[in-house]
């Protein structure tokens, strides 16, 4: 009786004219996002882009002594959590089930697992050891701690912490079997510190201290007594990267002494001289690790952005590159303790999945293979370096990614995508979501790498330094416009920018300056004014960023700080803008969105608004970055492409 009662109210509602037509199904958007002034999302849009919201990666993190298996990270549920994967290509064990994504390392001796986890996207990571899927926390549970790294004998873990006045990382040491062996082994002053490296035998420890991107200052620490001794001259503006002891006690490090680029060399602790070693002489070393025996190094150099792995034997000086990795970027590896290399490499028809190299043959072999939500990855397209003169005569770069001209003959709309850092760098890897404006909207987008980008030597990523030389990288966008406006390929009325970050700053500078030759932006966990991004930002992280952006204490410098920031020019915004924000960021404060959200719509103009209660810098969680997604195609079909 009750389904004929249904029936009948089903078709007496159906036949009232304000029941005649149902609107369009819409998608349920997440809990934790707030969206204001954000047009539903219709679930024909959900439909249509599903394939491309089910790609995954696969980061390689770190060997397993026991089984010599990979850990790996990979998102099978809404965040990225550990997996093992005990042979190449064989299935992927989840080890870890927690509501945010985790960090995780071995300890060398006996497979000890430590992770680092936050909450929300809040950056104050926990320590903790992980067995049986449950975690045991090391660290105080409050303040901000980083992992830095196991000794050789995997006896010591040292981390760094903020738990004694919330602002310099202090260096601690603990063995993570034993939580009541934690100690602090050195008190220092700023947000820049880390442990680098063990010396044989766990007496010493190099230490860095990172003042900015061009200065980097190390001391030997003595475990026991807490004494650091400087290492060098401190009065250098000298940039070290990674630093590694070889079994023999050498020390190893890349640094940019003498060079444009870090080069790989040896350091000696007690004079500070540095030897390079690798023979490049152009393009910067990323990483490198030392082969437990000593036998070889595995180093990474930055060529324009594509990486290359290189081996080299640290007794005759011979390098051999690793020829069978896919062209595109290569993030974390680290040697096994019985030789084999274990990295992530991206490319523009490889999603980031983990590999290992043979130090012996380099035969390369694929430990996983990503799903890309059933879609084939050899139709993406390769990325086109394009080099263009800015107005001052200085070389800037990018990548570009055009659609398949058979497929979208005609010129093309074109989305600016800026990298943010600034100390950061636009390299060719896989595109995922993006991939959809790419291969199903014709949209092509563009990677610039503006002064300042690293990757191009010391002299060029100082090139923006401090708020009188800023705008010259908003300068920078300009020349790109001249140039790809002129590319027969593009339409140059469909033009559009978007940036995360230093990025998101970039975004709003540019849609100010170019905003007649812009449609629109798309500005994400974006500056909008650096005095209160300075005054606001976390205190572990503000002297840094001074360095970088300009001191907000010095009236000079807070003057042309206010008069460079978005915030001071928005009247002059003359086109849409869609801003993503994370409310627990605790690098670009939410404050720096509201504000110019509120600014933008008091000026009449037109501001979307998402923000994430649950995430911090950029969208971690898979239903939020989805959401954002189709955010973000809503506002390109109404504003770049002109479809309602």
């Amino acid at each position: 009786m009750r389904t004929v009662l249904l029936a009948a109210s089903v078709l007496a509602l159906s036949a009232h004219p304000a029941f005649a037509q149902s609107a369009e199904p819409t998608a349920a958007k997440p809990a934790a996002l707030i969206a204001d002034g954000v047009p539903v999302v219709p679930q024909t849009l959900v439909d249509r882009t599903r394939p491309y919201m089910e790609f995954r990666t696969a980061g390689f993190v770190d060997w397993d002594p026991a089984t010599k298996g990979m850990l790996i990270a990979t998102r099978f549920g809404n965040v990225a959590q550990l997996h093992t994967v005990a042979a190449p290509l064989m299935m992927r064990r989840q080890i870890s089930f927690e509501a945010e994504p985790l960090f995780g390392q071995y300890a060398p001796n006996d497979g000890t697992l430590v992770v680092s986890k936050d909450t929300g996207g809040s950056e104050f990571f926990q320590l903790h050891t992980l067995k049986d899927g449950r975690l045991t926390l090391l660290t105080d549970g409050k303040s901000r701690n980083g992992f830095n790294t196991f000794s050789a004998d995997g006896k010591l873990l040292a981390y760094t912490s903020t738990r004694r006045n919330g602002a310099d990382n202090d260096i601690y040491v603990i063995d993570p079997r034993d939580p009541a062996s934690n100690r602090m082994v050195a008190q220092v002053k700023g947000g820049g510190w880390g442990l680098a490296d063990f010396a044989p035998g766990n007496a010493g420890a190099v230490v860095a201290n990172g003042l900015s991107i061009q200065k980097t200052d190390l001391y030997w620490l003595d475990i026991a007594s807490g004494k650091m001794t400087p290492i060098g001259d401190h009065k250098k503006a000298i940039a070290y990267g990674g630093a590694e002891f070889a079994p023999d006690g050498t020390l190893w490090t890349t640094s940019d002494e003498g060079s444009d680029f870090q080069r790989l060399g040896t350091l000696d602790p007690k004079t500070g001289k540095f030897t390079p070693r690798s023979p490049e002489k152009k393009w910067d070393v990323d990483g490198f690790d030392i082969a437990h025996d000593g036998s070889f190094i595995a180093y990474v150099v930055n060529e324009a952005g594509i990486s290359k792995l290189k081996l080299m034997d640290p007794k005759s000086g011979a390098v051999r590159e690793v020829a069978g990795l896919p062209k595109g970027t290569i993030g974390g590896f680290k040697i096994a303790p019985w030789g084999t290399i274990g990295l992530t490499v991206s490319a523009a028809k490889v999603p980031a999945d983990a590999f290992s190299v043979d130090p012996v043959t380099l035969a390369v072999t694929r430990w996983t293979m990503s799903e890309t939500g059933g879609l084939d990855p050899a139709v993406n397209a390769e990325p086109e370096f394009v080099e263009v003169k800015s107005f001052d005569g200085e070389p800037v770069s990018g990548f570009l990614y055009r659609p398949d001209p058979a497929k979208f003959p005609g010129k093309r709309p074109l989305l600016f995508n800026i990298h943010g850092g600034p100390e950061g760098q636009s390299t060719p890897g896989f595109r995922g979501r993006t991939n959809y404006l790419l291969n199903e909207l014709g949209v092509a987008v563009f990677y610039p790498n503006v002064r300042g980008s690293t990757g191009f030597g010391k002299r060029f990523v100082s090139l923006d330094n401090g708020p009188f030389l800023r705008e010259n990288s908003v300068k920078d966008i300009g020349a790109f416009l001249d140039r790809l406006q002129a590319d027969p390929a593009v339409d140059s009325a469909r033009m559009a920018v978007t940036g995360g970050s230093y990025g998101g700053y970039m975004c709003y500078a540019s849609a100010i300056r170019y905003g007649d030759r812009f449609k629109a932006a798309d500005c994400i966990v974006a500056i909008s004014n650096f005095t209160t991004f300075l005054e606001n930002t976390q205190s572990y992280r503000r002297d840094l960023r001074r360095v970088e952006y300009g001191d907000e204490r010095d009236p000079k410098q807070r003057a042309k700080l206010t008069e460079i920031s978005p915030l001071t020019s928005v009247a002059k915004l003359s086109i849409p803008l869609l801003v993503v924000t994370g409310a627990n960021d605790p690098r670009v404060p939410q404050s720096e969105a509201d504000q110019i959200v509120a600014a933008v719509r008091k000026n009449g103009g037109a501001a979307w608004h998402l923000v994430g209660t649950n995430e911090g810098h950029g969208f971690a969680k898979k239903e939020n970055a989805d959401y954002q997604f189709w955010t973000e195609l809503q506002f390109w079909q109404q504003h770049l492409l002109g479809r309602k």
